[in-house]
């Protein structure tokens, strides 16, 4: 199994716990959840159940005792359950009969908000097992949802039977640049590091997507494939992605493309003045939703007040679908291959870069040298000057990180030079800070060292130094 380190340490914990646990997994469609319960517990799992979505209460007892069949040992088939109450006294009887193994068992609950349907009571009764019998058992109950919004809301932060029940809570976050190239590297080992960046900032380090890649294939062959041939399948993922997430995903998919119009990203103000949503508790928890399926990312500008936060828009696949996928005439031949050589494509991987460099800060402080020192990643824009990601350090020095995405080593100008001059002196001058100001670029392949760059730059962080980061 690739990366997952922190989280497979913490599964083994709960198996090693006196105690029974419940544990709730959260992370967006596609990450790898399912994949990482069953394969880690593989041993120890002794009932696992997942959810249909949009399917009837009837359905899902249905199904429920077909799984219960295939794990019991039963002389007559159970009978199906009228309701979730019948369905968990039938779990109870059957895990009784397994009291008696040599490891503490796993009982695995997958899709969970699509269990728990209008008026279907699953939740309710799933808090009376657990409390009135699980919980005084040997097991780890697992339980699991791509809805984080809704998993934290219905499940974590619960008001009723399950109120401060969750023991463990593991937010699987997609794959660092780092776990991305173990990956690919078992599917398609000549890729250079380069050539998975050119992925990674198309469709992200997401597990499944990345296992749609073949050996043989160029990055801009793999993404002609996948997202513009005509079965591709990331070529229609987009809108099942935030409806298999939301209810109602009108309004977050709204607010996706408004942000995908300003990489520096939007204010609140902003973002109700693009989608013409109403300012208020709906739009507090449609940005909150988003965010903590990691669509998107709240930052506060540098010397700012919380009105002025800004919300970017930092899901790879998002990002490249709504400029170059959404519009484009379904499976047009190599359509790819003709458009990443132009002009919209080279100026978006400038931009691109800026989003996983702001994502792996931590690769760049730890370049740095500064891990141990607190930090506070931050942007800064103003009239004269714009400084899209700054480390604000309790050592008293600001990094202003310029981020530039090229295919060979950068060399400093005289006219690049000018610019980084006039931009540190402005941002000195504006912001009336005494910190020292370091200058650092953050490139994919180093400096060519000049006058210039001697002059002006203080660090210099490599691609090489970003996929130093294991994980988010």
């Amino acid at each position: 199994m690739i990366g997952r380190t922190k989280e497979r340490k913490q599964l083994d914990e709960l198996l090693r716990s006196p105690n029974s646990e419940l544990v709730a997994i959260i992370g967006r469609r596609r990450v790898g959840k399912t994949y990482l319960i069953r394969e880690h517990y593989k041993k120890q799992i002794v009932f696992d159940f997942t959810g249909t979505q949009d399917a009837t209460i009837q359905n899902q007892l249905k199904k429920f005792t077909v799984k219960l069949a295939d794990y019991g040992t039963f002389s007559i088939a159970p009978k199906q359950p009228e309701d979730w109450a019948e369905a968990f006294g039938q779990l109870k009887t059957y895990l009784e009969k397994r009291r008696k193994t040599k490891h503490k068992r796993v009982v695995f609950f997958d899709e969970l908000p699509w269990i728990d349907t209008h008026r279907s009571g699953f939740l309710n009764e799933l808090a009376y097992w657990w409390n009135d019998w699980a919980s005084k058992e040997s097991l780890v109950v697992v339980i699991c949802g791509s809805a984080a919004s809704w998993m934290i809301h219905k499940v974590i932060n619960n008001k009723g039977g399950l109120h401060n029940r969750v023991t463990t809570k593991i937010h699987l976050q997609a794959f660092t640049l780092s776990e991305t190239r173990q990956y690919i590297n078992q599917i398609n080992p000549a890729l250079s590091p380069y050539s998975i960046l050119q992925i990674y900032m198309s469709i992200g380090g997401i597990p499944f997507y990345l296992n749609g890649l073949k050996k043989g294939e160029s990055a801009t062959q793999a993404i002609q494939r996948i997202c513009f041939d005509k079965d591709g399948f990331l070529r229609t993922e987009f809108n099942n992605l935030y409806a298999a997430l939301y209810d109602k995903p009108e309004n977050h998919i709204a607010i996706i493309k408004a942000l995908a119009t300003k990489w520096k990203g939007l204010t609140r103000q902003e973002i109700i003045k693009h989608t013409k949503l109403s300012d208020g508790g709906g739009l507090t928890k449609v940005l909150d939703e988003l965010e903590t399926a990691s669509f998107i990312m709240s930052i506060l500008p540098f010397g700012k007040k919380k009105k002025d936060t800004l919300f970017r828009l930092v899901d790879e696949y998002s990002l490249f679908y709504l400029n170059f996928i959404e519009n484009q005439r379904s499976g047009k031949r190599n359509i790819w291959i003709e458009n990443s050589t132009k002009q919209k494509y080279i100026t978006w991987k400038g931009y691109a870069f800026e989003n996983i460099c702001i994502k792996h800060s931590d690769a760049i402080t730890k370049a740095l040298g500064i891990q141990g020192i607190q930090t506070n990643i931050s942007s800064y824009t103003a009239k004269q000057v714009q400084v899209d990601m700054l480390i604000d350090r309790a050592d008293n020095v600001i990094n202003l990180c310029e981020m530039k995405f090229y295919n060979d080593e950068i060399q400093l100008s005289k006219t690049d030079a000018k610019l980084l001059r006039r931009r540190k002196t402005l941002f000195r001058e504006l912001c009336k800070t005494k910190k020292s100001i370091f200058v650092t670029l953050v490139t994919t392949y180093g400096l060519r060292q000049n006058q210039y760059s001697d002059e002006l730059l203080d660090n210099v962080v490599t691609l090489d130094d970003l996929y130093e980061l294991d994980a988010f």
